[in-house]
């Protein structure tokens, strides 16, 4: 006597409900068959493809390779391998450049005030930091306070500028002033 799993009636739902839609192409493995397309797609990869390529090229060689496209993402940053020495002497330079966005900011030239931060900031931002890394132990929680305060203000400075706000501008322009002068007068 065999055991027989016991007869199950399951209605055929499927006509009720049409089958969901699925982001995948089902292979043919026919040969000379093309792929059936996607379900409620009005065309393929290559066509979108070749419409994305078409797009990025008609919008010009400018955008793909200009210089004015990455200015926020800027890669040339002060060698992470750079000595407390070399970070000491460049410190000096790197502030002096980072306070000139004062000019930029009189004439309220924003995007220029922005880039110029960025750009200063990023190479002061490594100088400070390998400095900090340099001193004794007992002196580092004091200077990263600093360090915060001046790249915190830096980049409320940045935001302040991108709305506008020549008030704000000018608060945390003197916020980063006296945060580098006490910086450097410890350093």
């Amino acid at each position: 006597m065999a055991l027989t799993a016991p007869l199950v009636l399951q209605p055929n739902l499927s006509y009720y409900y049409p089958p969901a839609f699925t982001c995948c192409v089902k292979p043919s493995f026919r040969p000379g068959e093309m792929p059936q397309k996607v379900l409620g797609s009005n065309f393929s990869r290559r066509i979108g493809g070749m419409a994305a390529m078409g797009s990025v090229l008609l919008a010009g060689s400018e955008a793909i390779f200009g210089q004015q496209v990455a200015v926020g993402f800027e890669l040339n940053m002060v060698a992470p391998d750079r000595t407390f020495e070399e970070a000491k002497s460049g410190i000096k330079d790197h502030a002096q450049a980072l306070l000139q966005i004062k000019s930029l900011i009189e004439a309220e030239s924003w995007r220029e005030a922005q880039q110029l931060l960025r750009r200063n900031s990023s190479y002061l931002k490594q100088d400070i930091y390998t400095i900090i890394q340099g001193k004794p132990g007992s002196e580092r929680p004091e200077l990263r306070k600093l360090y915060s305060d001046l790249f915190n203000n830096a980049t409320r400075l940045d935001y302040a500028a991108r709305d506008k706000d020549a008030s704000r501008v000018w608060q945390y322009y003197e916020n980063i002033v006296v945060a580098l002068n006490d910086i450097l007068s410890r350093i």
